[in-house]
């Protein structure tokens, strides 16, 4: 017996020499973020980038406005170079899993040697509730999330704050700077398009103005000559969609038809270059496996891994439409008007209205305020014609349109003497 107590002694003691050894061994910023009520769990990442990086997860209310609701956990992942350094905070606006990546490095961190704050938008991924109640995913909410985030995190990093994000995301980064606006110091929108309706208007007559004649035409002769071999390319696009096992809310030749419509936004969205556009003497091979690599089907796709964002462009975010009068004698559809809502949103939100009173928050605060804010947008892209390119006389608010830019447009692929200035206007806010 008097062993067996010595024993449990030795082994009481080994127990807390390892604990006490465990806690020692979590480095500062681990410490630090454990003490953030919030957060529940902590996993430490590889990094080529970054001294230190983790993902966690962050307990949000689903409705910020009755936290008896319920809760979600939000994956939010924390990249560390220093205290005393800037702190990006990426306003995602779809899932976060490729920022896991170990060279993941967000551009405006890169070039501040600032530390990285990368919150997953709500609903998407490994930050979406359980069961998904859709009435929760409101553009208000969102912020409320980055809001309650950042708050927590500027007891870590005093520093000055910048908010960015890419398309969608910089969406989130326009509309979190109007719900909150002294939340951070800086907000750097990436190709931020702020759309007035499902189907804004805007972009079918930005499309029939982007860049030459010459080149406008080359891509309608394409899109002329895809549905002119319909007959021949439709069998070919069912089994293609039969093997990807989509399922669709309309009929495969409607399909067919808004893969071709969708194309001209496609392109022009990721600026592919016009000379890899075939003629309109190809092959039947060569036209079908055009249209797949720029116009894929699975856009389409009832209960999409996107439905997410369709939900929101339904309800407050906005869309675009399409121009079908070039194409009407080869059409199987009559109007594309209400595309959105009969193909790609949950049956159950087919008939949800959209509410302009987000985008009309938005103007008015763009036009009445004048907070320190850059926008990046790419001349080609579409998006650009629902950009905020219209303010005028801010002595803070800049735009910088990158000349025949697409989606891809950064502060990176602008001129150098743009980039410079971009680089100067946010330098010299840091400073203040």
């Amino acid at each position: 017996m008097k062993h067996m107590h010595i024993r449990y002694a030795a082994l009481l003691l080994f127990a807390l020499l390892s604990a006490s050894v465990s806690s020692f061994a979590q480095t500062v910023l681990e410490q630090k973020i454990s003490a953030i009520s919030a957060i529940k769990e902590i996993r430490p990442l590889e990094t080529s980038e970054f001294s230190e990086k983790y993902v966690t997860y962050f307990t949000q209310p689903l409705d910020h406005r009755h936290p008896e609701k319920g809760s979600f956990r939000q994956r939010v992942i924390v990249s560390h170079v220093g205290f005393d350094r800037p702190t990006v905070i990426v306003t995602e606006g779809y899932g976060a899993a490729y920022a896991l990546r170990s060279q993941y490095r967000e551009e405006l961190s890169k070039l501040l040697n600032a530390n990285m704050i990368f919150v997953e938008y709500r609903y998407f991924l490994e930050s979406t509730p359980e069961p998904k109640d859709w009435q929760y995913l409101t553009a208000e909410n969102s912020a409320d999330d980055l809001h309650a985030i950042t708050t927590a995190f500027k007891n870590i990093y005093p520093g000055k704050w910048i908010a960015t994000g890419i398309s969608k995301g910089g969406q989130t980064t326009l509309l979190y700077r109007t719900f909150y606006p002294d939340d951070v110091d800086i907000s750097v929108p990436y190709v931020a398009p702020l759309c007035y309706g499902v189907e804004d208007g805007r972009h079918e007559p930005f499309l029939h103005k982007v860049s030459t004649p010459e080149n406008r035409k080359i891509i309608e002769d394409f899109q002329l000559e895809a549905l002119k071999r319909k007959a021949t390319l439709l069998p070919r696009f069912e089994k293609y969609c039969t093997e990807k096992n989509y399922s669709f809310r309309a009929p495969i030749e409607e399909i067919y038809d808004y893969s071709v419509l969708e194309y001209s936004f496609a392109l022009w969205q990721w600026g592919t270059p016009i000379s890899s556009i075939p003629a309109t003497t190809a092959s039947d091979d060569e036209i079908f496996s055009h249209l797949l690599a720029i116009s894929e089907p699975g856009y389409f796709t009832a209960d999409s891994p996107n439905a997410s964002f369709f939900v929101q462009a339904a309800r407050e975010l906005g869309y675009y439409g399409y121009d079908v009068q070039p194409f009407k004698q080869y059409l199987s559809i009559q109007s594309s008007e209400g595309y959105l809502h009969r193909l790609m949103l949950p049956e159950e939100l087919k008939d949800m209205p959209f509410d302009k009173t987000l985008s009309k928050k938005i103007t008015k605060f763009l036009k009445k305020q004048d907070p320190k804010m850059i926008f990046i947008y790419g001349q080609n892209d579409p998006w650009t014609a629902a950009g905020v390119t219209w303010l005028k006389n801010k002595k803070n608010i800049h735009v910088f349109i990158q000349p025949n830019g697409s989606h891809l447009a950064r502060i990176n692929t602008l001129p150098e003497t743009e980039k410079a200035k971009v680089m100067e206007l946010i330098n010299g806010w840091l400073k203040e």
